[in-house]
């Protein structure tokens, strides 16, 4: 594996960073190289075109299929593509930039050209994680990296101390949540240029924020993918995906494809100098060699740890396989998205039993009791929806390792209408939830606009054209027929196509209704559990790893939980989760309550409806909050 070249730059603490890649075009003091993976092909020549001319040049067959060229006649910002066995034309799929979309010209990008100003950055303990999700194109006005730029220094102030960007692989059309990209190390032109995406890192880093990013390494998109035409080696129908034929990363060539994606996340975590990334759905990666690629690439990852920097990856991972996560000093993975804790609050806020929120309609209390003290709700235990059992033991992980939160962009945009909990639920519930959620132990993530009580729908939305277009917007329509609200032809009508602009128009964040009234309230809770946050929990974090967690069910909606946090003292969360008020004779007395539900009673042992209460028994009276 080749070494990051990072390298002071003239200019005073500048540093230019580049990852040399095995694949695409390196450039070079004699020009530069192309080279390609395409061994089903008999030549390749790369094709240069310019506004005054068009430069086909072959390129040498090398050993395992590679094809390789170095020229002089290219340069940064020479549009380029690959010509396969005289006919077919094709983008680069290592291009670091497609500034002509998924089936237009390559271009050029000397990434040592954009001078970072972050030298000294060295990332942040995964212990103060604050996670704010968002989507470039929707999150600002423009739509663009710039404009997310632009709204930092707020998310700094509320108390984030991370953003994680949705998928950025080069994707067809104008607007696309990022999971339909094809070229996976060139960030979409929609939002910007290459040294766009490296300034809104850069400025993060100067905030203290740490930027993440979504990847998906567990199938390409349905336009713009070429590599079935040259190197159909890239894929197996030994293993099948909700895709399609799964990615090869077990059979004949699947070296070339694991370097691949090894590759890419050392160009992502170097020449981008992201402090982690998010792979997506992992559960859906089949590999049977003996090193599974998701080991391969931590152990990649591990690497770059070096010189005291911190570099998280976080899992999705609908299996609940734990093994991922262990910490017994082989290379692991950070965190996993817990989609347990979220579903379990979804249903106890409103009512909804329909798809995968069965699972925790039974025991719901006890169930977020057991999110909450280790981690997974489903550890072996029978998944009715699923129809087998679901998830490995989770007790021996720390609480740091699941991701917890109460909406994100699947769980908003995968319903039909898109809608965010505040619209489905009382904002007394809403506010209850939040507060466990931000206080409790385990890392919390917020989703754009959920800070100010965003009530606007993200809905799921797209770009395709002709047959594809149509067939994605009557997938969408079916794949919802099996829930009650939509049975009828007439009300899968009403979900909004996916390939119609307004869709897209609707789910951009309004940022006029965060200085309402309302917005500035929820904004005001926000700040302030992510204050107690920073100046309790996060310190206790540090001390060590948590001890005993208990908890236990009391009343009808009622739950009592209690951790041994590293510091020595005692984190209790007592909670009325239900709309009705309730009394608990046994509520533990002594500790210092530091947050209380707006208008609590007096009464200890009376709890009104979604009362949340904190309470901190500190082994030495400093450590109390003051």
């Amino acid at each position: 594996m080749t070494a990051m070249d990072e390298k002071p730059t003239a200019e005073s603490g500048a540093v230019a960073r580049h990852e040399p890649l095995p694949f695409g075009a390196e450039c070079l003091d004699a020009g530069v190289r192309f080279r390609l993976w395409a061994p089903n092909a008999a030549t390749v020549a790369v094709v240069l075109t310019s506004e005054e001319s068009c430069v086909t040049l072959p390129m040498e067959r090398r050993d395992q299929g590679w094809f390789e060229r170095v020229t002089d006649k290219a340069g940064p910002g020479s549009r380029y593509r690959y010509r396969i066995d005289g006919g077919l034309l094709v983008p680069d799929p290592a291009a670091r930039f497609q500034p002509e979309d998924v089936h237009g010209q390559s271009e050029v990008i000397d990434p040592r050209a954009f001078r970072w100003q972050d030298a000294q950055w060295r990332g942040r303990p995964w212990e103060e994680v604050v996670i704010y999700e968002l989507h470039v194109g929707t999150f600002s006005p423009e739509g663009t990296y710039a404009g997310a730029a632009r709204r930092l220094p707020a998310l700094r102030d509320l108390g984030i101390t991370a953003i994680e960007l949705m998928p950025l692989a080069d994707f067809p059309g104008r607007a696309n949540w990022g999971y339909d990209g094809v070229l996976v190390f060139a960030p979409d032109s929609s939002y910007g240029r290459p040294d766009d995406l490296k300034a809104l890192v850069a400025a993060a880093h100067a905030l203290g924020i740490m930027v993440f990013l979504d990847v998906v390494y567990n199938h390409f998109g349905p336009d713009g993918n070429y590599l079935s035409a040259y190197a159909p080696a890239f894929f197996t129908a030994r293993h099948r995906t909700p895709w399609g034929d799964a990615i090869n990363f077990d059979g004949p060539g699947s070296p070339e494809v694991r370097a691949f994606f090894i590759a890419n996340v050392r160009y992502w975590l170097n020449e981008y100098h992201f402090d982690g990334l998010r792979l997506d759905a992992v559960h859906a990666i089949v590999d049977d060699s003996p090193t599974h690629i998701l080991a391969a690439l931590a152990a990649s990852a591990a690497e770059l740890r070096v010189g005291g920097r911190e570099i998280h990856l976080i899992l999705e991972n609908e299996n609940n396989t734990a093994a991922y996560l262990a910490q017994d000093g082989s290379p692991a993975y950070t965190a996993q998205w817990n989609d347990d804790i979220h579903h379990v609050l979804h249903g106890l806020l409103t009512g909804e039993t329909e798809g995968y929120y069965a699972d925790y309609a039974d025991r719901p209390l006890a169930l977020l009791g057991r999110c909450l003290t280790e981690g997974f709700a489903y550890q072996g235990d029978f998944s009715v929806y699923r129809g087998n059992a679901r998830g490995t033991p989770a007790t021996d992980l720390p609480l740091t390792a699941f991701v917890n939160f109460l909406q994100n962009h699947d769980q908003i945009g995968n319903r039909a209408l898109g809608e965010r909990i505040g619209v489905l639920a009382d904002p007394a519930a809403v506010r209850a939830a939040t507060a466990i959620l931000l206080i409790a132990p385990s890392p919390p993530l917020l989703f754009m606009g959920q800070e100010f009580g965003c009530t606007q729908p993200f809905l799921f939305f797209c770009d395709f054209a002709d047959e594809l277009g149509r067939a994605v917007t009557a997938g969408r329509r079916q794949e919802f027929a099996r829930f009650a609200q939509f049975a009828d032809a007439k009300a899968q009508a009403l979900i909004p196509d996916p390939n119609d602009r307004a869709t897209w128009r609707r789910s951009q964040i309004d940022w006029t209704t965060a200085d309402s009234a309302p917005g500035r309230a929820w904004m005001a809770l926000h700040r302030e559990l992510l204050t107690l946050r920073a100046q309790i929990i996060v310190p206790c974090l540090k001390a060590g790893r948590i001890g005993r967690r208990t908890y236990e069910v009391w009343g009808d909606r009622g739950l009592q939980v209690s951790w041994e946090l590293g510091c020595g003292s005692t984190l209790r969360l007592l909670a009325n989760l239900g709309d009705r008020k309730q009394i608990h004779a046994q509520a533990h007395r002594g500790g210092h309550t530091f947050y209380g539900s707006p208008g609590a009673l007096a009464d200890p042992q009376t709890f009104g409806p979604w009362e949340v209460r904190w309470e901190l028994v500190a082994a030495r009276a400093k450590d109390l909050p003051q």
